[in-house]
């Protein structure tokens, strides 16, 4: 429930809207690119987000993977996002939070643009940034889950491609 809510928030800041084949589109043009360029593309930025957060932790090992891009009648058609959750953890809070101030200073210099910094809304009130990469166009919402209640403390991270059309690398333009 937790991670909807903040999806929601992300869409709400972002200004994404979602396809639908009933005539209309997304918000943007789609492209038509390779799946395993912009897995590449999104594992990339990912491992910078780590380095610049500049902390010794333990990470998740799932790497992207690549989804259906859902359209407002459940119809995905061709379109496709790459998604890469990953939550840096095994740490206490004091690196946590270390690692949440690197990202609020470094990340504007690495070519993201910060859209929202703050709370998650949670109980909790989990420090959350939300960040659009500005060359790809990418999003990132990283939240620090303090475990207050009980869990241990991690930074999650959830970093997602704009939607594409799917093209071998040879179709790509």
């Amino acid at each position: 429930m937790g991670a909807l809510i903040t999806l929601s928030a992300l869409v709400l800041v972002m200004g994404c809207s979602t396809a639908e084949e009933s005539g209309s589109s997304l918000d943007y043009e789609s492209k038509s690119r390779s799946a395993e360029t912009v897995k590449s593309e999104i594992s990339e930025l990912s491992s910078r987000l780590f380095d610049v957060m500049d902390i010794k932790s333990k990470v998740t090992e799932p790497g992207p993977n690549v989804q259906p891009c859902e359209s407002g009648d459940g119809d995905s058609g061709d379109l496709y996002r790459v998604r890469h959750p990953w939550s840096a953890y095994g740490v206490g809070n004091d690196v946590m939070e270390k690692g949440m101030a690197n990202l609020r200073q470094e990340l504007p210099g690495q070519g993201w643009k910060i859209e929202k910094v703050g709370d998650d809304g949670s109980r909790n009130k989990n420090m959350q940034i939300l960040a659009v990469h500005t060359k790809t166009l990418s999003q990132a919402e990283i939240t620090w889950l303090k475990g207050l209640d009980g869990h241990e403390p991690l930074i999650e991270v959830n970093l997602y491609s704009r939607c594409f059309r799917s093209a071998s690398d040879s179709e790509q333009g």
